[in-house]
């Protein structure tokens, strides 16, 4: 699902290169456009540079040189948590001393939206996500394939512009992986929410994403998905 030609991109890199050591780029002149509701994967293999890419979108990493646009803004220099970015890692990195629900509402907490909208999100997020009873669970009580639903859930709670996953079913069983793929995608397309998503799996690659950027000697190169 793509979004119309009058709408402005969700996201845009324009000539970015970002790296660790001036004038030694991981990833060179990087242009490519998100647009609405779209799913794009950076596809490639260990150390090629997609993770970095991703943290410089997110804010993480700062860019040598290029811009990074969202909705027509320019947010090169802006601080990660003015970005309105939702991110999902490998570990989905869960608030041990919170329960499931307290951990889907954090982004919701950070806007000081109001309890009752806080719950409503939550409940919502929950049945979205097929955990509709475990709300009350401490996280240290969840499988992996539920911390990463969780993860997904607290992301989408503050409903933000773009998300940003990052390998987030790498360290799952095959079987999970690839329903979890199916699942998480289907997600995202039922919310319209424009997101990149990192793997080095090319099946997941098809499964997941609208369109397939492999990056390849610190370029990236589309591909069909």
């Amino acid at each position: 699902m793509t979004g119309s030609s009058n709408t402005l991109p969700a996201l845009q890199l324009a000539a970015v290169t970002v790296g660790y050591e001036p004038g030694q780029p991981v990833v060179a002149d990087a242009n490519f456009e998100l647009q609405a509701g779209e799913i794009v994967v950076l596809l490639g293999a260990s150390g090629c540079g997609k993770s970095t890419l991703l943290r410089a979108i997110a804010g993480l990493e700062p860019v040598q040189s290029g811009r990074i646009l969202m909705s027509g803004e320019d947010v090169t220099d802006v601080p990660t948590h003015r970005r309105g970015c939702g991110m999902v890692f490998q570990d989905a990195q869960l608030f041990a001393n919170r329960s499931v629900a307290r951990n889907i509402a954090y982004g919701l907490e950070v806007q000081r939206v109001p309890e009752c909208e806080r719950r409503r999100r939550v409940t919502e997020l929950l049945e979205l996500v097929g955990l509709p009873q475990v709300g009350e669970r401490q996280v240290s009580q969840l499988s992996g394939g539920q911390a990463q639903r969780v993860a997904l859930a607290r992301a989408l709670a503050p409903r933000p512009r773009i998300m940003l996953l990052d390998e987030p079913f790498s360290a799952l069983d095959r079987a999970l992986r690839e329903r979890l793929s199916v699942e998480v995608r289907d997600i995202l397309r039922g919310q319209g929410t424009a997101a990149v998503h990192v793997t080095h799996d090319w099946e997941e690659a098809r499964t997941v994403g609208d369109r397939i950027v492999e990056i390849r000697d610190r370029v990236l190169h589309p591909q069909t998905a």
